[in-house]
């Protein structure tokens, strides 16, 4: 009995122990599957992102290279014809450095491609040192700006860079591009921004810096003010423009001595001046802007106000018309009971003619 009980036991724990060894082999393949597919799966993306990039073809034309994916094909060929046929910048030689544009498909590209610098808002950015332009492509919402001015607002930094190097200023650089570009919108920011014109403009144009790295909204404030001094430059000399400007530049190393020489002013004197006349040229337009805008904004309001009033207005005239309808009907009625009620009154008093009167009056007729 002991013996038996023992070696049942004994059985039991070697059940057991078999047991145990067979669900460890099972987690042990377990496991062993599971980082077979995390390899798998880590491998897959560089896979994919490889036969991805394999898509991308290269374009060249003069001194441009595009790389662009097929979906951006179209787009690539329009930008290399228009940064070919339109090379020269204002006031500039014409650059001689090759440039590379690559045109990212979609925005997870362009933010890898732009690196963590790059503000959400940007459209396009241009890496002077690496004669470098990284732009967004077809998928691009209608924000992103027409994709010529912004290759041409690109290009125009790098060509400013290739003639002065790192000597202007952000505000120059920015307001140069837009000014390159053609960017005549960016007076509308000026003409609908009270607040911009009237509050906004610094004293010095340094002091532009921090507008550059704000949100969209203040950024675009920035832009455009950086754009109309540079293009108040420009118009300094009518001849010349900014070509004199920049070889002052070039030779000195100092923009305040470029501007004597070049225009007969200061840096801090056409800052004044620059301040004063934007203030004069966009406040009334400005305020109009505003006021038209308060204006709109009164009427939105107060158009649901005077329609819901008529709409009152409306139902009460209809109830006092029904009631004075009804009133009238009541006053008809009761003049016409009374009519009737004095008709059949006179007839049941008045005196009825008697027989012999009757025989009375016919005697003496005969």
């Amino acid at each position: 009995m002991g013996q038996a009980l023992r070696g049942d036991v004994e059985a039991r724990r070697r059940g057991r122990s078999s047991r145990a060894k067979r669900l460890a082999q099972l987690a042990l393949a377990t496991l062993a599957l599971s980082l077979a597919l995390l390899l798998a799966a880590a491998r897959a993306p560089a896979q994919n992102a490889e036969t991805r990039y394999a898509d991308a073809e290269r374009l060249d034309r003069g001194r441009f290279t595009i790389v662009a994916f097929p979906a951006d094909l179209p787009l690539a060929q329009t930008l290399l014809a228009e940064a070919e046929r339109n090379d020269s910048f204002p006031g500039l030689p014409r650059p001689r450095e090759r440039v590379l544009i690559a045109i990212a498909p979609d925005a997870r590209r362009f933010r890898e491609w732009t690196g963590a610098g790059a503000p959400d808002w940007g459209a396009a950015i241009a890496i002077p040192d690496e004669h470098r332009i990284v732009m967004q492509g077809s998928d691009a919402g209608s924000g992103a700006g027409d994709p010529r001015s912004v290759l041409r607002h690109e290009l125009a930094h790098l060509a400013l860079h290739e003639q002065l190097g790192a000597l202007p200023p952000r505000w120059f650089d920015e307001g140069y591009a837009g000014f390159a570009a053609g960017e005549w919108s960016r007076d509308e920011v000026l003409s609908a921004n009270v607040g911009l014109v009237l509050h906004g403009i610094p004293k010095s144009l340094d002091s532009l810096e921090d507008g550059f790295h704000g949100g969209a909204s203040r950024a675009s404030g920035a832009y455009a003010l950086a754009y109309r001094a540079v293009s108040d430059m420009s118009a300094l000399d009518t001849d010349r423009g900014l070509a004199l400007f920049f070889g002052y530049w070039k030779a000195s190393g100092s923009m305040d001595v470029a501007m004597r020489k070049a225009f007969g002013i200061t840096k801090s004197g056409f800052e004044s001046d620059w301040r004063a006349r934007t203030m004069r040229r966009y406040g009334t337009l400005a305020v109009i802007a505003n006021l038209s805008v308060i204006g709109a904004l009164f009427a939105f309001l107060l158009v649901p106000l005077l329609w819901t009033r008529r709409r009152r207005d409306t139902r009460r005239m209809v109830v006092l018309r029904a009631a004075e309808a009804e009133s009238e009907s009541a006053a008809r009625a009761s003049a016409l009971e009374a009519l009737l009620s004095a008709a059949l009154t006179s007839r049941t008093h008045s005196p009825e003619p008697s027989a012999s009167d009757g025989s009375n009056h016919t005697d003496q007729s005969t």
